[in-house]
């Protein structure tokens, strides 16, 4: 059944390209690969009331390791370290001069780092934004909370983590329980468990729908074997 829905999806030429749209301090750069180093994108959608961020300080969680900041030409970057020489936090930082005006521009800060070796989970990265307006005036707003649903503090940068991945077909074992597949699988043409499917495509989902044999994969449990298609 895998077969006949992949030979549908290459002879009707479907692609996926993921849309990440970051209106808030957010990770960029898409899902992260467990156990793997990789660059790490922060996008800053936007300022502190009207004002045109000053600051940003990312807090580094202990599953990722070996960070490296990458130099931005939004301003100067720094790193706080514990008594062992692990990166904490890094700070890129802005001087008065580089500063605009008003909430005007689009950022985006890189950092290059392992992550741990956990798949399907979320790893977050409080992070403090600070603005600085033309009077001198400045506003802090911290990215702090890791539930969704709890409301009060705004969410902190969230990268989702996936096994690491070739193009084509991968086989997975799933280590913990996931009921939103499309946070996992944003960029994966198909992903399969059995007889049942997912795909964050619309046109693939319809596909789905209307072939015999084939069931909605609407969740994932440990243990279970997936098979991924990129």
């Amino acid at each position: 059944m895998r077969r006949s829905v992949e030979a549908i999806l290459l002879g009707t030429a479907i692609s996926l390209v993921p849309a990440i749209a970051v209106a808030h301090v957010g990770i960029s750069s898409g899902p992260g690969y467990a156990n793997t180093t990789q660059v790490i994108k922060f996008g800053v959608g936007h300022g502190c009331a009207g004002m045109d961020t000053y600051s940003v300080r990312v807090e580094i969680p202990p599953s990722v390791t070996s960070v490296r900041p990458m130099p931005s030409d939004f301003g100067k970057v720094s790193v706080e370290t514990d008594a062992t020489g692990a990166v904490t936090a890094v700070t890129w930082q802005r001087t008065t001069q580089e500063t605009l005006d008003w909430d005007l521009a689009y950022y985006e800060l890189s950092i290059r780092a392992r992550v741990g070796d956990k798949a399907f989970s979320a790893v977050y990265f409080p992070t403090r934004q600070t603005c600085r307006g033309p009077d001198g005036g400045t506003a802090v707003t911290d990215w702090i909370a890791t539930d969704p649903d709890a409301g009060g503090d705004e969410p902190a940068p969230a990268l989702m983590v996936v096994p690491a991945r070739k193009q084509g077909w991968n086989k997975f074992t799933a280590t913990q329980a996931v009921t939103n597949l499309g946070v996992y699988f944003p960029d994966a043409l198909i992903v399969w468990k059995g007889s049942a499917a997912y795909s964050s495509n619309a046109a693939t989902t319809e596909l789905i729908k209307t072939t015999a044999g084939v069931t909605a994969l609407t969740a994932i449990s440990p243990g279970d074997e997936l098979w991924v298609k990129y």
